[in-house]
């Protein structure tokens, strides 16, 4: 997505004063809001046909919870990025929905700018967490890569090979920096970064962010 593109964005949250509220505010600050939905199933349905660029989705939701909500929709829609915006801080909660494939999760307390300001980097690509948060996720990717897989079969594949600068980029994000951090500190662009961890994602045959963190620690890239 360049600069110059409208993010179009979907609204899911059952309370209808709520979702209208956040509709106006995302409509004011310049995103395209192409559809909201009241419950689960409805929010499935209407972002198949609406495809929207972000999904700003409640957890809490009847007929479909909002992380199942994530699970059917990451990965079949090309492109889609799910910001959380829920009353939850609870921490099972959070790691429930970066598992299921949300790239952040902001607090219903956060301000309209905060909300504005992760609508847009969410767009892009980054991980935005409220405050605090962000340590929680990455503790929780090293837990996972901790625990022992599964013992492979002899006929598993020889591992992908990464470029130098693959490697470099997937090293970063594993360290938690986010494509613009990553982006200043490699002295390319946010654009290339992108193209960097699609290609890496591609290569090691992953889904999102979460499963490419989980790779790059276990084999210790966090620590390079």
């Amino acid at each position: 997505m360049t600069e110059q593109q409208t993010i179009k964005v979907m609204v899911v949250d059952d309370h209808p004063m709520w979702r209208d509220a956040v509709s106006r505010d995302l409509t004011a600050a310049g995103f395209e809001v192409v559809a909201t939905a009241g419950d689960g199933a409805q929010a499935v349905r209407r972002a198949r046909a609406a495809a929207p660029d972000v999904l700003v989705l409640d957890l809490n939701l009847p007929e479909l919870p909002g992380v199942q909500v994530c699970k059917e929709l990451v990965g079949t829609l090309p492109g889609l990025r799910v910001l959380v915006l829920s009353a939850s801080g609870e921490h099972a909660d959070v790691l429930e929905a970066v598992k299921s494939g949300a790239t952040g999760y902001l607090l219903k307390s956060a301000s309209t700018e905060e909300l504005t300001d992760a609508v847009r980097r969410t767009a892009v690509g980054d991980p935005v967490f409220t405050p605090g948060l962000a340590g929680l996720v990455l503790g929780e990717y090293r837990r996972l890569a901790s625990e022992p897989t599964p013992a492979a079969g002899t006929d598993e594949p020889k591992a992908p090979q990464l470029t130098e600068r693959e490697t470099e980029v997937l090293r970063l994000v594993a360290k938690g920096l986010s494509y613009k951090q990553i982006a200043e500190r490699l002295v390319i662009s946010h654009r290339t970064v992108q193209n960097h961890v699609q290609n890496t994602l591609g290569k090691l045959q992953l889904h999102n962010r979460v499963e490419l963190v989980r790779y790059a620690i276990e084999r210790g890239l966090d620590d390079a």
